[in-house]
């Protein structure tokens, strides 16, 4: 059975040796997220060619996401690694403080911090274990009370309740990161905390003047990013509901309904998106998720998310093939689940402008109404796969392509399965079709008798150009059209 969920697995030191990554492969990785928060440009031109020559060894097709660090407002270092505070204790968030903090104030990486908050404001840290209420703010220092305790160490982040902190999306070390992200040919390129549609519009020019194609994903963690929603999303390729530092900002208990809200509305739009933050956050350390770990999964896949994540799972985790297989059955036994001849209502009553999106929509419901065991685009973009993945048919979607991006990029599409398919010199769609049949049959998808949907351009090898919807059994040389 394929899987229509795709899993995003991030690399780091658990995760950087090529046999790792192969067998994270083998296990059902679909797409590798590069934190650039960690390591020099070298380093990500090192790891892009072990993934790639990781999927090569497997013989599957791996996308890669470059996931940019965004704005640091994190405290800094302190003499001992740590300090523990209690409730009520003073303690001083000081912008201009040289050296190392102590019991009594730390520095801060973002000097703009004392601008942004007030007597009154909240400030949240490390992922929301403390919470400091401020009481005064004098230049460069934020007097603040403890009103929940624990450990503070180095470089711990900050959030502010609500949200209100003015950092820019985009750092000087993002738009050199960008750069590297075109060098390496980055399928994705993830921004953190945008605020606005804007931040995203600007990253892709910054993408294209580097020469670079990734198609741009908004990590939406921002409280401010939630009423700008259809702004970003519309501005952006796919989504990721980042339910760390969003469930920080507007409260954990707001983030389910967010969740669902967000995979809705990305999908209306035809964008993708990943649910991500500590999914199998046991399995660091455990060989088995928790029963909570499961429905998170579960519930995330029925929603139609089109990618779950593991984050620290699989960067420095003890079992990261383990969580990969067991969040891969997970997602099988979710959408075993679906109602897949309930065609989603948005794609019945929506009025189409463009011919190809209209093919891939007649794609679907014929396969809802016929017993077929596949859809097959021939794509050069892949948008016709795109638009079919927006809404579950219950069959898988083959992208037959040439394009080696394409073929990578459609990694992240939920239901999609990517497939190398050479162009041939003689245009022919006819012969076109008899190819694909043949590469079907040899990788075993299909057989002798099966009924497939296929769309085709008649201006083979062309973008943008699917005009043709053809209902073919395998085997059979006579087709007919619809």
């Amino acid at each position: 059975m394929l899987r229509r969920t795709k899993i995003v697995a991030t690399l780091g030191p658990a995760s950087s040796s090529q046999k790792v990554l192969e067998d994270m492969i083998r296990a059902g990785v679909d797409l590798v997220r590069m934190n650039f928060s960690h390591g020099s440009a070298a380093d990500h031109v090192k790891r892009a060619e072990v993934v790639r020559a990781a999927a090569t060894a497997v013989g599957r097709t791996v996308g890669i996401l470059a996931d940019l660090q965004g704005p640091k407002i994190r405290v800094g270092k302190f003499e001992n690694g740590k300090i523990e505070l209690g409730k009520g204790d003073i303690f001083i968030l000081d912008a201009e403080l040289e050296g190392p903090g102590n019991q009594q104030c730390v520095g801060l990486d973002y000097k703009e911090l004392p601008d942004d908050v007030s007597t009154g404001s909240v400030l949240l840290l490390n992922d929301g274990m403390l919470e400091f209420d401020v009481v005064d703010v004098q230049g460069s220092r934020i007097t603040c009370k403890v009103v929940r305790g624990g450990v503070l160490s180095n470089n711990k982040g900050i959030n502010r309740k609500g949200g209100g902190l003015t950092a820019p999306a985009l750092t000087e070390k993002d738009m050199e990161d960008i750069k590297t992200a075109a060098l390496i040919k980055a399928d994705y390129l993830a921004i953190s905390f945008p605020r606005s549609g804007e931040d995203m519009r600007l990253a892709r020019r910054l993408m294209h003047e580097a020469g670079g194609q990734s198609l741009l994903m908004a990590k939406i963690e921002r409280a401010e990013a939630i009423p700008a929603l259809a702004d970003i999303i519309e501005a952006s390729d796919a989504i990721m509901v980042a339910r760390g530092d969003l469930s920080v900002e507007v409260g954990d208990a707001a983030v389910p309904g967010l969740q669902k809200r967000m995979i809705k509305m990305a999908r209306a739009k035809n964008r993708l998106v990943i649910t991500a933050t500590q999914m199998m956050e046991s399995m660091i350390s455990s060989p088995i998720p928790t029963r909570a770990e499961v429905s998170d999964v579960a519930n995330a896949v029925l929603d139609g998310t089109d990618a779950v994540m593991l984050s620290a799972e699989t960067a420095v985790g003890d079992y990261p093939v383990e969580t990969i297989e067991a969040m891969a059955r997970i997602c099988l036994n979710a959408e075993a689940q679906f109602d897949y001849y309930a065609l989603d209502q948005h794609a019945v009553s929506h009025k189409f402008t463009r011919i190809d999106q209209s093919i891939a929509m007649s794609a679907l419901y014929a396969a809802s109404h016929f017993k077929v065991a596949a859809i097959v685009a021939l794509t050069q973009s892949g948008s016709t796969a795109l638009w079919m993945s927006r809404v579950n048919a219950g069959v898988p979607i083959f992208a037959l392509t040439p394009v080696q991006a394409t073929l990578t990029k459609v990694t992240l599409f939920s239901g999609v399965h990517p497939v190398y398919f050479p162009s041939r010199e003689i245009k022919n769609t006819a012969q076109e079709l008899i190819d694909a049949e043949k590469k079907l049959l040899e990788m075993g998808c299909v057989r002798d008798g099966d009924l497939i949907v296929v769309t085709v351009g008649e201006a083979v090898g062309q973008s943008g150009h699917t005009n043709t919807l053809k209902i073919v059994r395998i085997g059979e040389h006579h087709r007919n059209s619809l």
